[in-house]
């Protein structure tokens, strides 16, 4: 598996757009009576999904533009955080179009694609996560669920369970990508 990971990590940019293009689609499903609705995210609601969405964004963004990401996270803006949602993941692919190859996280380096593909499954993850919290449920599409499910193991650990993500949840042999990718991630798909 981690021969496979290795080959989707270099792919992290067009692997970002694609996950990037996915969430659009469900952005479009978020009206504002959805926002005090329950995620997948044990404790989240969606306008706290959105918060960290747009956080993820910016940071991301900045990895391109500036070539870094600090650990603070900003404070929050004002306006509509759907329009700020849109404006900043339209800004993050024209950015990494010409990104730097390396970035520091915190002041440590990082190799883009490191950064690029483990940013394509949380947005790709958060994608599904909210057409869920809007009733409407969308599969990921099969070739980018089987990509990020190649990559998941590689950025999310055991370190990570419990807090960050809940455990794996068992998923039937027959289970396409999309259900295997979000039960590793501890979501049933639905």
């Amino acid at each position: 598996m981690i021969e496979d990971g290795a080959a989707a990590l270099l792919g992290g940019i067009g692997l970002l757009e694609r996950a990037v293009n996915y969430t659009f689609g469900s952005l479009h499903l978020v009206r504002q009576e959805h926002l005090p609705r329950p995620t997948p995210c044990r404790g989240w609601d969606l306008a706290t999904l959105l918060g960290h969405l747009n956080d993820s964004l910016l940071a991301l963004y900045e990895a391109a533009d500036i070539g870094r990401v600090d650990l603070v996270a900003p404070d929050a803006e004002g306006g509509d955080p759907m329009d700020t949602l849109r404006a900043r993941a339209r800004l993050l692919l024209g950015a990494w179009t010409d990104g730097p190859e390396s970035v520091s996280v915190g002041g440590n380096p990082l190799a883009t694609s490191i950064l690029t593909s483990a940013g394509a499954v949380e947005i790709a993850v958060h994608g599904w996560d909210i057409a869920q919290a809007c009733g409407h449920p969308r599969p990921l599409p099969d070739r980018l669920a089987e990509e990020l499910l190649e990559l998941a193991p590689l950025f999310l650990v055991d370190a990570d369970r419990p807090g960050r993500f809940d455990p794996p949840l068992p998923v039937r042999p027959t289970a396409d990508a999309s259900a295997r990718l979000l039960a590793f991630t501890g979501r049933r798909a639905t």
